[in-house]
């Protein structure tokens, strides 16, 4: 459990690749079961430990991820994220070049028999807006900053797929090019304000070692 911030309200961790956020078959290890495990051992708390997932990641993604440990604390976070006013940074290393910056804005749908997401142009689909900005280009990849405006399921994999851009290791929206663990998305920085203490927080998490051929900490 690689953990960026706690007190009594929060849990906030840097989510490792191949770990489902949550939503797993009785038994299944997932961040939230791992947590509570964390919790519970760490403050000897016996029986079930109370966690709200307040910001999901895709099973192959890395980063920041807030955890809830009062329902106070889950209310007043989930609002801020259905009000939008939380910032969501994440970076991309994707195959290809895109321009040096733009807005993608689409609907998208889904595939439930296959569990993709795709872009649509029917009228009931779901509004998509991201925002990205290119960082640096390695010649074949290139690596992006994405500001998301909103928070759709696959969103950032669907709409650069969209473009010709897929994320690096991401096979399941079309990517040609192989990655250790996981795919190249990481929810690299979070800003939200403390649910109890009404300060603006900024957390950051640092990429995982499978990004270091890329030497972007440096």
């Amino acid at each position: 459990m690689h953990v960026l911030y706690e007190d009594n309200h929060l849990l906030v961790v840097n989510k490792p690749a191949g770990l489902p956020t949550m939503g797993v078959a009785e038994g299944e290890k997932s961040l939230l079961t791992v947590a509570k495990h964390y919790i519970g051992e760490k403050y000897h708390k016996p029986g079930n430990v109370y966690l709200g997932i307040v910001s999901r990641l895709d099973t192959p993604t890395t980063g920041v991820v807030i955890i809830a440990r009062t329902s106070k604390a889950a209310d007043r976070l989930n609002r801020q994220f259905r009000e939008h006013t939380v910032r969501k940074i994440y970076w991309a290393v994707v195959e290809g070049t895109p321009p040096p910056n733009g807005t993608l804005s689409d609907r998208m749908g889904e595939e439930k028999r296959h569990r993709k997401m795709y872009v649509t142009q029917n009228a009931d689909g779901i509004p998509a807006v991201l925002h990205y900005k290119t960082i640096r280009n390695f010649g074949k990849e290139s690596l992006l900053e994405i500001q998301l405006e909103t928070g759709r399921k696959h969103q950032i994999r669907v709409q650069l797929a969209h473009q010709g851009w897929p994320i690096v290791g991401d096979r399941k929206y079309g990517a040609q090019t192989t990655f250790p663990v996981g795919i190249a998305l990481h929810a690299r920085e979070l800003t939200f304000v403390h649910p109890t203490l009404n300060d603006e927080r900024t957390l950051f998490a640092e990429l995982p070692a499978t990004w270091k051929k890329w030497n972007l900490e440096e």
